[in-house]
């Protein structure tokens, strides 16, 4: 299952730690395997189709005990339907293994969703509901007309004693009629419910049979379940063994979701510690179109996906000298420069790879040593930490809240320069796509139309040349709504430009920085009532 690169990897040198996979560059020697694992791919010509829509693959370089260096390949949930496939490492757990447990238990949970489907469709059970429906909407139009017919004889009755002088015995008719009516009312319901209490009786032999199945058709599945995660026993470098449950107890603290196990990275690591190989890099690469909401480029690399893959990996990485992570563009040393004053707002010109605000993870950010000289100062707007630019800041919690509302209202004008590489085909456009927080792989964004949030952005092509060969446009961005990750997101996605900006390592590739700057802000100011306009020269 190990192989041996097809290239002279003699000069190239072997780094001594591993890289984290959820922040890395790939290794050339990654490079080098991943390319020869596409030409494999490319050679089956019956995957074609199916990866044509997109699939995951992974490469991990190792060295075997001798001190021979090679690579395994792996690639994300199944392929062709099959888990098993000659090229690549195998899975953690072999679901499709025939005549298994969970084989068995699985026609056994399908058998029992045609049993409940059968009951469904059944037609006396379909005849017996139509009976029902009829039958309670005849009961329920005769005694609305039934009360109607009381309400009009009692306004009949009111009439005669208003009207005429009656006798005693006049008078208890018209209270008998009354209480005639009202119990013959009765006796109807009373009926009627009788009536559709029997029809009941016979529907009630489909649906506690329907209930009952779906009960233990539940159970069953999570019990399965619960048992396919005890199946993946994951080591790790010291040799150390952990079920999915023990891990994610342990590193995540939730239930595991579904598919952990059966990404790419898991299935490689696993392969290379049950063999004995040292794992020395590791990379996953993605073929294929975008799937559907995500960005996902066709030979670009990604990190692992922290949804199913981080409280793993954690796990799985004990005992290998891991590289830390170097935060994207980290830069905290940076001199703030003040762009704006008054005695109400401060604007930064944020430098690339600082924080707008405390962070679990970047060092000291804007708001924090803005704070050092004024304790009131906030940040009424973020940027992302690679991004850098105009950043405004309030001295007083007024101040904060009026300048929150003008930005909420949407009566602050924003303008960014972005770099992308390639041209888009119109000059200018509007990119509608809603967006939510991409849970499996935070904190990227996904486009989503069932629960996102509308983002609109403006874009205008400024300028197009080449560099090293490559064609390169400036835009100028008006974001109209305020979305994390609104920018990269929109220019990024194959339903707009599908053209990442520059360096934008979460959704295109890494360069010496993201080439998006926050340049202007424009706004009435709630104080003064005069119209600020607040530049940042773009530093790209």
């Amino acid at each position: 299952m190990i192989h041996k690169f097809s290239k002279d990897i003699s000069k190239v040198s072997i780094p001594a730690e591993f890289n984290n996979p959820f922040r890395y560059t790939p290794h050339q020697l990654c490079l080098m395997a991943a390319e020869e694992v596409r030409n494999y791919i490319n050679s089956r010509s019956e995957w074609s189709e199916e990866l044509m829509k997109g699939k995951m693959f992974g490469v991990l370089v190792v060295s075997t005990p001798t001190g021979e260096v090679g690579y395994i390949s792996a690639f994300s949930g199944l392929l062709a339907g099959e888990n098993r496939h000659p090229f690549f490492v195998p899975p953690v757990y072999d679901l499709l293994s025939k005549d298994s447990y969970f084989q068995q238990e699985e026609a056994e949970i399908s058998q029992i969703n045609r049993e409940v489907e059968q009951l469904k469709t059944d037609t006396d059970y379909l005849r017996l509901l139509k009976i029902y429906s009829e039958k309670e909407r005849e009961i329920k139009q005769y005694i609305t007309q039934y009360r109607e017919q009381i309400k009009l004889h009692k306004q009949e009755r009111d009439k005669k004693r208003e009207e005429l002088t009656l006798s005693q015995l006049e008078q208890e008719l018209l209270i008998r009629e009354s209480q005639f009516e009202k119990a013959e009312l009765k006796r109807t319901s009373d009926r009627g419910k009788s009536e559709l209490a029997k029809i009941r009786e016979q529907i009630d032999v489909y649906t506690d049979k329907i209930e009952a199945l779906t009960e233990e058709r539940r159970q069953r599945s999570a019990d399965l379940q619960l048992w396919l995660f005890r199946q993946f026993r994951l080591l790790n470098a010291k040799g150390e063994t952990k079920d999915l449950i023990e891990i994610f107890s342990k590193y995540g603290n939730i239930f595991p979701p579904a598919g952990a196990g059966e990404c790419a990275a898991p299935k490689m690591l696993q392969y290379a510690y049950q063999n004995n190989l040292k794992p020395i890099q590791m990379a996953e690469f993605w073929v294929g179109a975008s799937p559907v909401g995500e960005v996902r480029v066709d030979g670009n690399f990604y990190p692992s996906c922290k949804g199913k893959c981080l409280s793993i990996l954690t796990h799985m990485l004990q005992g290998l000298k891991v590289k830390e992570i170097n935060l994207e563009y980290r830069n905290t040393d940076a001199e703030l420069k003040v762009i704006y004053e008054d005695d109400y707002l401060i604007a930064i010109d944020k430098p690339a790879g600082m924080l707008s605000v405390r962070g679990k993870i970047g060092g000291k950010s804007v708001e924090e040593i803005m704070q050092e000289s004024n304790p009131n100062i906030k940040v009424i707007h973020r940027l992302d930490m690679a991004t850098s630019g105009v950043l405004l800041l309030a001295k007083d919690i007024e101040m904060y809240k009026a300048m929150q509302t003008l930005f909420a209202t949407r009566e602050v004008r924003k303008t960014y320069i972005a770099l992308i590489e390639g041209e888009p085909k119109q000059s200018m456009g509007e990119i509608s796509l809603p967006l939510s927080a991409d849970y499996n792989n935070r904190p990227m964004q996904r486009v989503d139309y069932e629960n996102g949030k509308e983002a609109i952005t403006e874009y205008f092509v400024l300028a197009t040349y080449n560099r090293e060969g490559k064609k390169i446009t400036r835009l100028s961005l008006n974001p109209i709504t305020g979305r994390t990750h609104q920018l990269r997101v929109h220019l990024a996605h194959p339903k707009s430009l599908g053209m990442p900006i520059i360096g934008d390592e979460l959704y295109g590739k890494p360069a010496s920085r993201l080439m998006l700057h926050a340049m202007e802000l424009v706004f009435k100011h709630p104080i003064k009532q005069t119209v600020i306009t607040i530049t940042a020269n773009c530093p790209f």
